[in-house]
């Protein structure tokens, strides 16, 4: 008896300490892995499904899509929202402000809880949680209910931060690079395919199929809302949201029981078994925010995704105003931009990838300014275009270089500290949130013109920031390298045992 005690507490003892054990959930796998480099797979297999590496790969790029797709769900309708309630441009604007900025906590939030929980479990509850609100949209009676529900449902976009996270757990950096970028990328579609789906699929056919359209028959939409919802139109915008609510909900219960947090099986099996140290979320977020390169990485990204996020909330509207285009042409050109995700961050992931087999971090670093430089001056050229065909293609070509700076961004990630990548992939992903929420000031104060010019100039200015990216043992722009280097696996930081539960 003892000596099964003694037994005991020495694994446990092992556990805390860091130490390791050789189990893991699966004896084989189906794609090729590297085993100094935590089993982590060496090659993108996108028609397999199968677990851990797959399976885990298909579920991060689609729990991002349908976080996104409710994240943005209300913007192709916020014209119609913007009617029927009465509200003014900056009413409209402060709920897109708070729809994306309360993302930023809990992306800082998240990234060291997936060092402690994993992905798996924290990408579930923050969807679980973000699909009440969405569903309840229909409720908004004011300014006021559009900026809290808006803000609740905002949360579900930092479930980006598991998204990466999970890619970077379970691919090589070899390849991480294009992992990161494809499931981002095709995470981020989800806001080009709420545009077209909830603004000019789904809202058309509640109006025009499952209420009839009551605004024929001359009724005043402007009568008291609460009392009896006269409108069609106005009938449709308060339950089609319903629809991705329970999309979201049933994703969410589904990744639970049917994925993995790393190659090795699921962090709390880990650790039980020994494969996998205690780690301090606290300990980890502090590793990451003292990073320089976190920082200059966070304002880079504020520059391209800031700049997406702003855009799913700008353009529909833009379009409208500007253009005169009904709700449902207005959202269906908005979707472009979000439909370029489907390629456009994969290639900047793989440009990083590719340039890095050649220089090395350089080659990334290069890939990485080249690309905000050309979205800078696209953004410049978009916001002067007052033809409605030369501005839609424009507005290709300025998506297209946003998503892949975003690609190349997360490419030079899982680089910064291997050891505490979810802190640093969350402290960066707040970057982008920040500029929205920057960005989105400047809409909301400014006309469209001069908006576009200053986040234009931005973007330009971001550009230059690369050559103060250096990274222990791996090349630079312009400054001289730091000698050392970062581990390979990703392991705990060493914590006091009083941290290991924090």
């Amino acid at each position: 008896w003892e000596s099964s005690v003694n037994i005991v507490i020495n694994k446990m003892a092992d556990i805390d300490s860091g130490k390791e054990s050789g189990w893991k959930k699966y004896d084989e796998y189906f794609v090729e892995v590297d085993p100094d480099q935590d089993d982590k797979s060496k090659e993108i297999k996108l028609l397999s499904f199968k677990r851990p590496h797959m399976r885990a790969f298909h579920c991060s790029w689609w729990c991002f899509f349908i976080a996104f797709f409710i994240w943005f769900s209300a913007a192709p309708l916020l014209s119609e929202i913007k009617d029927d309630l009465g509200l003014t441009k900056q009413e409209i604007w402060n709920s897109s402000i708070a729809g994306v900025g309360s993302t930023i906590f809990m992306r800082f939030v998240n990234g060291p809880l997936c060092d402690k929980y994993g992905p798996r479990i924290m990408m579930a509850a923050i969807l679980l949680f973000a699909c009440v609100p969405t569903a309840l949209t229909g409720i908004v009676n004011s300014a006021s209910d559009l900026l809290l529900i808006r803000m609740f449902i905002g949360i579900g976009g930092s479930t980006f931060v598991m998204c990466q996270y999970w890619t970077s757990r379970m691919f090589t950096k070899e390849v991480v690079g294009t992992a990161n970028a494809l499931a981002g990328g095709w995470g981020n579609l989800g806001g080009g395919v709420t545009q077209l789906v909830v603004g000019s699929v789904l809202f058309p056919i509640f109006k025009n199929y499952v209420y009839d359209d009551d605004s024929e028959d001359g009724v005043d939409c402007s009568d008291d809302i609460t009392d009896d919802l006269k409108c069609a139109s106005e009938k449709s915008w308060r339950t089609v949201c319903v629809i991705p609510a329970v999309v979201t909900m049933c994703t969410a219960l589904w990744i639970i029981w049917n994925s993995d947090d790393a190659p090795k099986g699921n962090y709390y099996e880990m650790k039980v078994h020994g494969a996998m140290p205690a780690i301090s979320a606290a300990n980890s977020f502090r590793e990451g925010a003292y990073n320089m390169n976190t920082w200059v990485l966070f304002v880079q990204y504020a520059c391209c995704f800031g700049v997406e996020l702003t855009m799913n909330n700008a353009a529909a509207l833009y379009f409208k105003e500007e253009f005169g285009q009904s709700t449902e042409s207005a959202a269906a050109i908005a979707s472009i931009f979000g439909w370029m995700n489907l390629f456009a961050r994969g290639i900047g992931g793989y440009l990083s990838d590719k340039t890095s087999a050649k220089m090395g971090m350089k080659g990334r670093l290069i890939t990485q300014s080249v690309l905000l430089l050309f979205e800078g001056i696209m953004v410049l050229v978009f916001a002067t275009t007052t033809n409605l065909g030369v501005a839609i293609f424009v507005l290709v070509l300025f998506s297209t270089f946003v998503q892949a700076a975003e690609g190349s961004s997360y490419g030079i990630v899982p680089y910064v500290n291997p050891p505490v990548t979810g802190s640093i992939a969350g402290i960066v992903g707040a970057g982008g949130n920040s500029g929205a929420v920057a960005f989105g000031m400047c809409f909301r104060e400014l006309d469209y013109k001069e908006a576009f010019a200053i986040m234009g100039f931005f973007i330009l200015g971001s550009s230059l920031l690369s050559p103060l990216i250096r990274i222990p043992g791996q090349s630079t722009l312009l400054l001289p390298e730091l000698k050392g280097s970062a581990p390979e696996v990703i392991q705990a930081p060493d914590v006091e045992a009083a941290e290991a539960d924090a």
